[in-house]
């Protein structure tokens, strides 16, 4: 998405998790998992370094990922490690583990979006007007959470209980780079309505 932001050219290839491609192997041989930025022959992984790493080459071209102002840049760090550590885990887990488990692992993830909630309060978009680095990383929630939480029905996200999430999310989905890049949703919710049979 950073690089759609930039408006920079590049070749996506889809990987099978199942079945990880040599490709994949050779240039992330540590972590052996997505994503991967290949760029002149040479990797660079993790989607917050790789993020970092298109705004710093590419930093004359299109909108800027990160914030200018160094204060502003530390700030939407610190959201996007609150996003990813905070958030991320306990509502994979909430959406995930099985019925017995998620009445514990949902509440510990509705005070992380509730957190998020407040931040967002008088905004459009976590850095302002514009997309930017906090929601590239929110994505997750914006578009991943409401569908699985549609499928395993814990309420999480919903527009009483987060409001300017809700309406954060709609906006970031409909962008125009970010829409083209999320997974079709009928599909999607039919592979996590199959997944979780399994976790029942």
């Amino acid at each position: 998405m950073g690089l759609k932001l930039k408006g920079i050219e590049y070749e996506y290839i889809e990987q099978d998790f199942k079945n990880k491609s040599p490709l994949l192997l050779q240039h992330n041989p540590i972590h052996k998992k997505v994503p991967v930025l290949i760029h002149n022959g040479k990797s660079v992984v993790e989607s917050a370094i790789i993020l970092e790493y298109i705004d710093q080459v590419w930093e004359g071209e299109g909108a800027p990922i990160l914030p200018k102002d160094p204060y502003q840049r530390a700030i939407a760090r610190f959201w996007a490690k609150f996003i990813d550590e905070k958030c991320v885990p306990p509502t994979r887990k909430a959406l995930w583990s099985r019925r017995v488990e998620r009445e514990k692992t949902a509440n510990e993830a509705g005070e992380a979006l509730k957190i998020l909630e407040s931040e967002l309060k008088g905004k459009k978009f976590f850095g302002g007007d514009q997309v930017g680095y906090v929601d590239i990383f929110g994505c997750f929630i914006a578009y991943w959470l409401r569908t699985l939480d549609q499928v395993v029905g814990l309420d999480l996200f919903t527009q009483d209980k987060l409001p300017n999430l809700c309406r954060w999310a709609d906006d970031l989905c409909d962008h125009s780079f970010i829409k083209e890049n999320l997974p079709d949703k009928e599909r999607l919710l039919a592979r996590l309505h199959a997944h979780s049979q399994t976790t029942n």
